[in-house]
């Protein structure tokens, strides 16, 4: 026995939308959570409400804060928006930079810069805009939280919890997120290298001697970023919410001019100048259509970011700057085109009169780390999501903001974006090689995403068949096409997402499939608390004199710990004290709310439930846990610095069971091995805390 806190085996897959579930297999659901008081929580399992029992109340267990209700957004309106542009928008924001540069460059063999392919151009980019981000991510998509939280994991989780777990359609669902999410990571490491590669290329315009400068300031300018996202989304966003605005008026300012200069550009508002240019060209505009998607990227960020800020400001951010400016920036580089065709090796910087460029480069540098900005947030998002669904490890989260519950950190996930980035960008070296990779992650997530939601209007929402037939056909005949249509690039760069996603999905079923082999093999060992109650009143354990307590996830099994102390030493303590963390959705629970105790249907025999409910900024450690509850039940009168602190360990061993092949075993053990330490997370102190438990081969 001692106190090194040993990983355990993973929990059951948490339930849908609701704060995750008991997690059996770790010492409690506050070990996800206290790493660094008081703002620090974790990934994964809140308890569920106890069952209820004779002689014993739980009444007002969930009266404050209960999991159905969405956490509330409490900063004022405008500081939201501010953030939003600062982090939810950059990545569609600095798209501009290489969107029509990647139409134009790299396929210009193909796509001239005649005026029926400028204006069916600029009027694909207008309706993929209109239609997959407008009407379909801030019009429909983001009314599908999953208690505040967006994120195609939070979907799918949304859709498991109305439809039941168990349900084809939402094991269906699971396994979409999954591809999707995975998909997502690859976007996470692809947004960043080319967004700064592509607004420091802009020296070349200036100066072609800066090209050897490209890539040691893009890996300079990105360590920055990382380094700084230990201090939250929320003063990120504070930050870099200014900038953002100001990027976005210039941008605009950008192509006003060129728009008044030419404005027969503005002819490519209607549609169809595109479905022209496709029927007229059918093969160029096809191969077009693979580059316009880039003009949407990063729409996923703002359904994964949802949870930072909220959909009303991201929806008010989008409509009255974002959307505008955009547009206003596309059809100037359209009409400036038209006049100089010669500018299409970068049309964005061309917009700039000479004495700008350098001072344009400073600001889109800018603008491209906030790019970099959005996705890196929503993978913090989509990784709390995995863990909560068991598809990743315990994974420490650190709570950045002490209003908004969705501004977290995960320093192990900023670490493997930040590798992951650094090695694009020594390989590819330019953002044209890397635009090559990039539209395959988006395209497919945005089928995967709309999938779900369609699922969930139809299922759950209970749309009419033919509104949910029209809007796939219209925006999934979009969607499907862009997908398509980058497809045919996975030889030259497509390969990269592929691979990314393939990575990941592994590591998340391997992690799922072991979890629940694991899960149930503990949850057998554990048995039911109530049978082992009744069985150590009738075998008479002998007491002895001491308090004894046992942080546990699950409040229907005995800790394994208490367990292995009956069989193999015989005897309990005089106060055995089982203590359970209730996680709620809300800030703050009142200190006269937070403790909630039952007798486990034995009332004076020394051995009591606590389940200590708390918001995702209140004080989440134990031992403090346990002296608010000192003094609340005849059971409790104690003195709380006398207690000892039991952990339950439950280790994986090597074994010849052929559950799962060998390398999938290897992966899992490994996984398990990485998840984060039980002890320290609880701040239990190390004197008077010892690891009792049991071990299964997998």
């Amino acid at each position: 026995m001692d106190a090194s806190g040993a990983n355990t085996a993973p929990a059951e897959p948490a339930a849908a939308d609701q704060p995750p579930a008991p997690d059996p297999a770790q010492a409690t659901p506050a070990a996800q959570a206290a790493q660094a008081p008081p703002t620090e929580t974790s990934a994964a399992g809140a308890a569920q409400a106890p069952p209820a029992r004779a002689g014993c109340s739980t009444a007002g267990l969930d009266a404050v804060g209960a999991p159905e209700d969405h956490p509330r957004h409490t900063s004022p309106l405008l500081v939201l928006i501010i953030g939003a542009m600062g982090v939810v928008f950059g990545d569609i924001g600095t798209s501009p930079l290489y969107s029509l540069q990647t139409v134009f460059s790299v396929h210009h063999n193909s796509v001239d810069p005649s005026e029926q392919d400028v204006l069916g151009v600029i009027s694909m980019v207008l309706w993929c805009i209109m239609l997959i981000v407008s009407f379909t991510y801030v019009g429909l998509i983001l009314r599908a939280d999953n208690q505040g939280e967006g994120g195609i994991l939070s979907l799918a989780a949304l859709i498991g919890r109305k439809l039941g777990k168990r349900s084809s359609r939402a094991s269906a669902a699971l396994i979409l997120a999954v591809i999707g999410a995975s998909l997502f990571y690859g976007d996470s490491l692809i947004t960043p290298a080319i967004s700064v590669m592509s607004s420091i290329e802009g020296l070349e315009v200036a100066n072609p001697a800066f090209a050897e400068y490209v890539v040691p300031a893009a890996i300079v300018v990105l360590t920055a970023l990382f380094a700084v996202q230990r201090w939250g989304t929320g003063f990120i966003g504070r930050a870099f919410g200014p900038i953002m605005i100001a990027w976005f008026v210039v941008i605009a300012a950008l192509g006003v001019p060129q728009i008044v200069a030419n404005p027969s550009i503005l002819r490519a508002v209607s549609p169809t100048y595109a479905l022209a240019f496709a029927i007229d060209r059918p093969f160029v505009a096809f191969i077009a259509i693979g580059a316009v998607v880039l003009s949407v990227t990063g729409v996923e960020a703002l359904y994964a970011d949802m949870g930072h800020f909220g959909r009303r400001p991201i929806m008010l951010a989008w409509f009255c700057l974002i959307c505008p400016a955009l547009l206003l920036n596309y059809f100037g580089q359209g009409a400036m085109i038209l006049r100089h065709p010669d500018a299409i090796d970068n049309p964005f910087f061309h917009l700039a009169p000479d004495w700008a460029r350098i001072p344009l480069v400073v600001l889109a540098t800018c603008a491209t780390v906030i790019a970099s900005q959005a996705v890196i947030s929503g993978a913090f998002s989509v990784s709390r999501q995995a863990t909560r669904l068991s598809l990743l490890p315990r994974l420490k989260v650190i709570q950045t903001s002490r209003r908004e519950g969705g501004q977290i950190y995960m320093p192990a996930v900023n670490a493997g974006l930040f590798l992951g980035v650094l090695a694009l960008i020594l390989s590819f070296k330019s953002s044209e090689a890397l635009a090559s990779a990039y539209g395959l992650s988006v395209t497919g997530t945005l089928i995967l995403e709309l999938s779900l939601f369609l699922l969930l209007a139809q299922a759950v929402w209970k749309w009419n068949l033919a509104a949910v037939i029209a809007v796939g056909a219209v925006i999934g005949g979009v969607e499907l096409s862009l997908f398509a249509a980058n497809v045919v690039k996975v030889a030259s760069g497509g390969w990269l997402p592929l691979l990314i996603a393939s990575v990941i999905i592994v590591v998340m079923t391997t992690w799922l499939r072991g979890s629940r082999i694991m899960f149930g093999r503990r949850a057998d060992m554990e048995g039911p608390i109530d049978d082992f109650v009744e069985e150590v009143h009738e075998r008479g354990i002998s007491r002895v004199p001491g308090v004894a307590v046992y942080p546990h996830g699950d409040p229907t099994t005995a800790p394994l710990a208490l367990r292995r102390n009956v069989e193999f030493n015989h005897v309990l303590h005089e106060h055995v004290v089982i203590l359970t963390i209730k996680h709620l959705g809300v800030p703050h629970v009142r200190r006269e709310s937070r403790v909630v105790i039952t007798d486990l249907g034995r009332p004076g025999d020394g051995i009591v439930h606590v389940y200590y409910r708390v918001g995702f900024n209140d004080s989440q450690d134990v031992p403090r846990a346990l002296r608010q509850a000192v003094g609340r039940s005849a059971e409790l009168d104690f003195d709380a610095s006398d207690a000892r602190y039991v952990l339950s360990v439950f280790r994986i061993e090597p074994g010849e069971d052929t559950c799962m092949p060998r390398w999938q075993k290897f992966l899992f053990r490994v996984l398990e091995k990485a998840s984060t330490n039980r002890t320290q997370a609880l701040h239990l102190p190390g004197s008077r805390t010892i690891v009792m438990g049991a071990s299964a081969e997998l």
